[in-house]
């Protein structure tokens, strides 16, 4: 069986987006299955037209170009003919018996129609939904044009679909809300190889000491920063949450849409010292950041993407036997079951989190607990072994559904 992947990006870019399907390719091809993937416009230029990226070979596709390429609605349109007209090209030279196509909505149309010109049945994965993401990234409002068309694609992409597939429980009530048959969507959950992380692993006391960061007791954050994640909310808590725990330290290691404006805050407040921001570091290295931090907190804002969709970033922390402090939105509460593998505080509620903080801080009996409870569920019910194994059904329904096809 070979399935071809369609994919928005992917390594060597760093997101938790490129890293999830990295998990899944390698864990398809451990179980003996076949695999291609391509990448859309969106993955950005690339020199080849195909290139190898952590040992698999990805097809890119080239970005459209012109005034109308730089028009938003235009762009989309045109992304999406120059990834049908791609994959076209791809079916033909790898022969695939499946397309699965990864959010957004802009692979999955493409998907859609190439699926039919070849006679192809069509996975479409939902990551999260295009009119949510928008909105969380500012570029629609919800409730507006844009967010009324982004919608209806969607809609329209899941209702065509031979299958679905989605990362969490919330994404499938919405998707089943939109009037699809529950049987039809299938949870492939995001997971971690537990191998991977070494819980209890030793400090790197230089590295620690040029962050000024040895005689703290540190909470952190590792990842990509963007407005929904809650950083800003978190750095203008800093200041109550020194005045009961002088010692502690912030660690926010990563890059994005809202680093510049997170660094004006920390100058704002005046936190130099106590908010330590190294920028993004390769990702070779990310693993003695993470024996850096005490305590990761992930203080999401309460809205639609983040009450559906669940991250990656606390189930890596969990894996490395760390404690996990996040929000109570309905993606955190899928993952962190408060009290027992880690501490969840009401979004958006300042001196909720202050508090947790604190409670959290005063309580180092009970890390070690907290700790292991999180690795073992980690190792029981988020591996990707686990979660991959649940594609085989839908994979195996579609395939013999296309040999029963008439000619």
């Amino acid at each position: 069986m070979r399935i071809l992947h369609v994919f928005d990006h992917s390594a060597p870019l760093h997101s938790g987006y490129a890293f999830r399907s990295l998990a899944i390719l390698r864990e398809q091809r451990a179980r003996g299955w076949d695999t291609a993937q391509m990448t859309t416009p969106r993955h950005g230029a690339s020199a080849e037209a195909e290139e190898v990226a952590e040992g698999f070979t990805f097809f890119r596709t080239s970005p459209p170009t012109g005034r109308l390429a730089r028009v938003p609605m235009c762009r989309e349109v045109l992304e999406m003919r120059a990834a049908e007209l791609r994959l076209g090209a791809v079916i033909e030279a790898t022969g695939p018996d499946i397309l699965h196509a990864h959010s957004p909505v802009l692979n999955a149309l493409p998907a859609l129609r190439a699926g039919r010109r070849h006679g192809l049945p069509v996975v479409y994965e939902v990551r999260a939904l295009w009119e949510d993401a928008a909105v969380s990234h500012g570029t629609a409002r919800r409730g507006g044009p844009r967010y009324a068309v982004t919608r209806a694609a969607e809609s329209y992409a899941l209702r065509r679909a031979d299958a679905i597939t989605t990362i969490c429980e919330g994404l499938r009530a919405d998707i089943v809300g939109r009037g699809l048959p529950a049987e039809r969507v299938t949870v492939i959950p995001n997971a971690v190889d537990p191998g991977a992380f070494a819980a209890g692993a030793a400090r790197d006391q230089g590295l620690a000491r040029r962050l000024g960061l040895d005689r703290a007791t540190v909470l952190g954050f590792i990842g990509s920063f963007y407005g929904y994640e809650g950083l800003e909310f978190l750095v203008r808590a800093m200041p109550a949450i020194l005045a009961r725990r002088p010692d502690v330290r912030l660690l926010l290691l990563g890059g994005g849409p809202e680093d510049e404006r997170l660094r004006r805050v920390v100058d704002e407040i005046g936190l130099g010292g106590k908010v330590r921001m190294p920028g993004r570091v390769p990702h070779a290295e990310v693993g003695a950041y993470y024996e850096l931090v005490d305590v990761f907190v992930y203080p999401r804002r309460r809205m639609r993407l983040t009450e559906t969709v669940t991250p990656l970033k606390p189930l890596e922390a969990m894996a490395s036997g760390k404690l996990v402090l996040a929000s109570d939105v309905g993606g955190h509460r899928e993952l962190v079951e408060d009290g027992v593998t880690g501490v969840l505080f009401r979004a958006d509620d300042s001196a909720d989190l202050v508090a947790k903080v604190d409670d959290l801080l005063g309580s180092r009996e009970d890390w070690p607990a907290l700790a292991r409870r999180a690795r073992d569920y980690v190792e029981r019910e988020r591996t990707w072994r686990r979660s991959v194994a649940r594609y085989e059904p839908v994979y195996e329904r579609l395939v013999e559904g296309r040999r029963r096809r008439p000619g």
